[in-house]
C-alpha cells in the first residue's frame, strides 16, 4: 500500500534490499530512497480510508481464513516466499538457512483456522464477538451483548531480527480489522516485506490496510508522523527504547509494551534417570539453539535439581555434546566482530574462573564460537551473552532457585520445565505463584501457540474496545 509518489523526501530510508521486490510498501523502496512526514501521514491516512473498504466488511471468518491460506503457501514445497526467505534471510537476518527453515516452519504450522479461532475464542469470549453484537453463555445469563472493534489504525513497532513476532502482530492487526503501519527494527524489514507481499498474493485488498517502513529509531519528525495518525501503539524492545517510545506517542493513543524479559529452564531429578535423562538434554538443547537463543523466550540458565541419577555438571557436559550434534543439523549463524568478541570475553571469564575452582566447568566448541555451556554450583540466576551460551545451575529445590532469581522477579517470560506429571503441576503451581507468566515442557521454549499470552496480557483482547448493550428484561 505504497503511498510515496510525488513527495519530496528527507529522511533516508533503513532496510535490506539485497532482493528487489515490488514497491508495494514502503519498506520496499531502495536504500537510496528517502523520506519526509508528510509522506509517513498520508500513507496513515489511506491506510484508514482502505480499512474502511476492504477490511469492516469482511467477516472474521474470512479474515481468518484468508491468514490460514496465506500460512498454507509458506508451506507448500514450491513456495516462492520461503525460498526467497531462505535465498536471502541469512545475510539479512544473520541467521543459517536451515535455522529459517526450522523456525518458519514451526510458525506457520500453526497458523490454522483452527488455532485462529481459538484465539478469538480466547480473548473475546465469542467467534463472532468483532462482527455483531453477540452473547456467550455467561452473557446469556446477564441478558447483555457485547461488540468488540479494533483501533482504526495500529501501529507495530518492532524490535530485533526475529520474524515472526512481526508476522504474529500483523496478524493479530488483521484479526481485529485494524489498519497496520509496522515500523520495522533498523535492517530487519527483508522478512516482513516477505509475510507483506505473500498476504497481498492471496488477498490484496488486505494488502492494502497494510503498510510497512524501516528507519532508525529515534527519527523524531518521521515517529510524530506516524504516531500522530495512529490510535493504538504496540512496541517491543529494550527497556530504555520503550521508555523513549512512552514519552513520543501522544497521551490519547493507547500505547501496549512488551520490554526486555529473561527466560530459563528447570529440570527435576526424577526426569535425570538411565531413560529419560538423554531425552532431556536434547528439549534443552533445541531450546538454546533455537533462533540462536536470540529470543526472549530462550533460557539463558537451566537450573538443574541435584540428587538425580544425572548430577548438574554432568548434565553440562552432555549438553554441550548435544548442543554439538545440532549445531551439525541446525549451525548457529555467522556473528558480527563484536558479538564474537562478547563470547569469547564471557568464554574467558569463565575459563579462568574454572581453572581456579572445581565450582565452575565450561565447555566450549572447539575452533568456533557455535556453542558454550558453563556449569556452576552457585545458584544464582544468570544472563548469557546469548549466540547459544548457556549456563547450568544446580539446585536443590525451586525455593532456593527462586530465592536466588529474586532480581529478575518481574522480568521472567517463559519457564520451561522437565519433571514427572505430578511434579510437573507442583512446579508450575509454585511459579505460577511467583509471577511466572508462561511455563511449557522444556524443548518447547521458542516455540509458544499462537493463543499465547505475551506477558500474560491477552494480545488481541488488548486491542479493541468493547460495547456492551444491556436489555431489557
Amino acid at each position: 500500500m505504497l503511498a510515496h509518489g510525488g513527495l519530496n523526501i528527507q529522511a533516508a530510508v533503513d532496510g535490506d534490499h539485497s532482493m528487489n521486490l515490488p514497491n508495494y510498501f514502503i519498506a520496499d523502496l531502495s536504500s537510496e530512497a528517502v523520506l519526509r512526514p508528510e509522506m509517513i501521514s498520508e500513507a496513515g491516512q489511506a491506510l484508514k480510508r482502505n480499512r474502511e473498504r476492504y477490511l469492516l466488511p469482511r467477516s472474521t471468518e474470512a479474515i481468518l481464513q484468508c491468514i490460514a491460506e496465506v500460512a498454507r503457501s509458506w508451506l507448500t514445497p514450491h513456495s516462492p516466499w520461503r525460498a526467497k526467505a531462505l535465498d536471502h534471510g541469512p545475510a539479512a537476518t544473520g541467521f543459517s538457512r536451515e535455522m529459517l527453515a526450522a523456525g518458519l516452519d514451526a510458525f506457520f504450522r500453526q497458523v490454522t483456522l483452527r488455532n485462529l479461532t481459538a484465539l478469538v475464542v480466547q480473548d473475546l469470549g465469542h467467534p463472532q464477538r468483532l462482527d455483531r453484537l453477540v452473547a456467550n453463555d455467561a452473557e446469556t445469563v446477564q441478558n447483555t451483548l457485547g461488540f468488540a472493534r479494533g483501533p482504526d489504525l495500529l501501529v507495530n513497532v518492532a524490535a530485533g531480527v526475529l520474524p515472526t513476532p512481526v508476522f504474529t502482530s500483523i496478524i493479530h492487526g488483521l484479526i481485529v480489522r485494524s489498519a497496520q503501519f509496522v515500523k520495522c527494527a533498523s535492517g530487519a524489514s527483508l522478512l516482513p516485506r516477505l509475510f507483506a507481499h505473500s498476504i497481498r498474493d492471496i488477498e490484496p485488498k488486505l494488502a492494502a490496510c497494510l503498510e510497512l517502513g524501516a528507519w532508525k529509531g529515534g527519527t523524531r519528525d518521521l515517529d510524530s508522523a506516524l504516531f500522530g495518525e495512529a490510535d493504538c501503539v504496540v512496541a517491543s524492545g529494550s527497556d530504555e527504547a520503550i521508555a523513549s517510545l512512552r514519552e513520543a506517542v501522544p497521551p490519547r493513543v493507547r500505547f501496549l509494551s512488551h520490554g526486555h524479559r529473561v527466560s530459563a529452564g528447570y529440570v527435576a531429578r526424577e526426569v535425570l534417570g538411565e531413560h529419560d535423562a538423554a531425552r532431556v538434554i536434547a528439549a534443552a538443547a533445541e531450546d538454546v539453539a533455537a533462533w540462536d537463543q536470540l529470543g526472549c523466550l530462550s533460557p539463558q540458565t537451566i537450573f538443574v535439581e541435584t540428587g538425580g541419577t544425572l548430577p548438574p555438571d554432568e548434565f553440562a557436559k552432555q549438553l554441550g555434546e548435544e548442543l554439538a550434534r545440532v549445531e551439525g543439523r541446525l549451525p548457529r549463524g555467522k556473528l558480527d566482530d563484536e558479538a564474537a568478541a562478547a563470547v569469547f570475553r564471557r568464554r574467558e571469564f569463565y575459563r579462568i574462573r574454572a581453572a581456579a575452582s572445581d565450582s565452575t566447568r565450561c565447555w566450549y566448541s572447539p575452533e568456533s564460537t557455535a556453542w558454550s555451556v558453563v556449569y556452576e554450583a552457585d545458584p544464582r540466576f544468570q544472563v548469557s551473552c546469548q549466540h547459544r551460551f548457556v549456563h547450568v545451575k544446580a539446585v536443590d529445590t525451586l525455593d532456593e532457585c527462586l530465592r536466588q532469581s529474586e532480581p529478575f522477579r518481574g522480568k521472567w517470560s517463559t519457564v520451561g520445565i522437565a519433571a514427572s506429571g505430578w511434579r510437573a503441576e507442583e512446579l508450575s503451581q509454585s511459579l505460577a505463584a511467583w509471577g511466572i507468566t508462561r511455563i511449557c515442557p522444556l524443548g518447547r521454549m521458542q516455540h509458544p501457540p499462537l493463543t499465547w499470552r505475551h506477558d500474560g496480557r491477552p494480545v488481541i483482547g488488548d486491542l479493541v474496545t468493547w460495547t456492551n448493550f444491556e436489555r431489557l428484561e
